[in-house]
């Protein structure tokens, strides 16, 4: 057994014999870059996570259409709203979504309006259960950039749709 052994080696010596030893190269390796996708991903969430509260309860209407307007909004915008006076650029659809993707969703669309100089929009939550209907309009009345919301006319979603009216800033816009 020893000699087997000792054979063996001996044969491994004279094959590696004369081969020089690598040196290690001084490559260091990067972090990789992340992806646009992921970047905008975690900036959106940070936008739900300090806008949308599910405890926040502000003083919505119980009865007729649902409505809201902001304190420093003109009250105006809501008639025009519900006229239809305004036509949404951007839809949004919910349909089919978890609580937590549709905050996602909808902060992502607000984002949108304002990187787009989009005035209205529309959000699409449907009947279903009921639970995005009740919440939608509790996300909306606090984010920042929500001047009003109301009911959709019917050719926009009616009964199962709300218009919103995005506060874009000091930019020219459309009506």
């Amino acid at each position: 057994m020893k000699d087997e052994n000792y054979s063996d080696s001996s044969l491994f010596s004279q094959l590696i014999d004369g081969i020089k030893p690598l040196k290690q190269d001084t490559h260091h390796f990067k972090q990789p870059v992340k992806p646009k996708q992921q970047f905008e991903f975690k900036e959106r969430q940070i936008h739900v996570d300090s806008y949308f509260s599910d405890t926040y309860q502000p003083l919505l209407p119980v009865e007729g259409p649902m409505r809201w307007i902001n304190d420093s909004a003109d009250k105006l915008e809501l008639k025009r709203l519900r006229r239809g006076d305004y036509s949404p650029d951007l839809l949004l659809d919910l349909h089919g979504l978890r609580q937590s993707e549709a905050k996602l969703e909808l902060a992502a669309l607000i984002q949108a309006c304002v990187k787009q100089s989009s005035i209205c929009c529309c959000v699409m939550h449907g009947f279903g259960t009921g639970i995005l209907k009740q919440q939608l309009p509790l996300w909306l009345a606090q984010h920042p950039k929500v001047k009003a919301f109301h009911q959709a006319p019917k050719e926009w979603g009616g009964d199962a749709a709300l218009l919103v009216l995005i506060d874009i800033g000091e930019q020219p816009h459309r009506r």
